[in-house]
């Protein structure tokens, strides 16, 4: 279960759920054949560290 960052918060950076969801999804793809070995080392998922880079501002989610 993810507990950071807050799910009611995250919701609030997409235009969507629906969004959200696919932004996660891919960015959690392009984590893991880029910067695997870091995530391994770090230990943390893809899927955390994808929702923390869409919290924190660094990743934005829009709809074409």
């Amino acid at each position: 279960m993810m507990i950071e960052p807050p799910i009611d918060k995250l919701i609030k950076k997409a235009p969507c759920r629906y969004a959200l969801v696919c932004g996660l999804a891919k960015r959690a793809k392009e984590l893991n054949s880029t910067k695997l070995q870091e995530l391994e080392d770090a230990h943390i998922k893809a899927i955390s560290y994808a929702a923390n880079e869409i919290y924190s501002g660094k990743i934005e989610i829009k709809i074409d």
